[in-house]
């Protein structure tokens, strides 16, 4: 692969969907969706299709373990408030963990945060025991 500016690898969308992976890993009662890399709009495609995937499940919860997210821009933020709201029709719940500090703030500065069930860690998500 070729650098660019600053160091910054080029090359077609496969070569960048590298920075991005999505592990589904379903446990009593809900699907969790593991994070890792960047989520932008050069990889939110891979994020997509698991959350229509998690959804159509319809578990109790869907959590989103964010602990090695590095990075969402406004395309994977709308992507989670959009999926939330898929979840709710779908009688389930959506929620995040292990925000690290980037992404929070992303979350904090857009008021997302408020929406979403925040938990520190993912045992936590999936102790709570909330209704749906």
């Amino acid at each position: 692969m070729v650098s660019g500016v600053a160091g910054q690898p080029q090359g077609d969308g496969a070569a960048q969907k590298g920075r991005f992976d999505v592990e589904v890993r379903p446990v009593a009662g809900a699907v969790v969706l593991v994070l890792s890399g960047e989520l932008d709009h050069d990889t939110a495609e891979e994020l997509r299709d698991a959350l229509s995937d998690a959804v159509r499940a319809a578990p109790e919860r869907i959590v989103v373990d964010c602990a090695d997210l590095s990075f969402c821009d406004s395309t994977g933020l709308n992507l989670l408030l959009r999926a939330r709201l898929a979840a709710r029709e779908a009688d389930s719940r959506l929620a995040l963990s292990a925000l690290r500090p980037p992404v929070a703030r992303m979350f904090d500065i857009t008021g997302a945060q408020a929406v979403f069930p925040v938990y520190a860690g993912l045992d936590e998500a999936l102790a709570d025991e909330r209704p749906r």
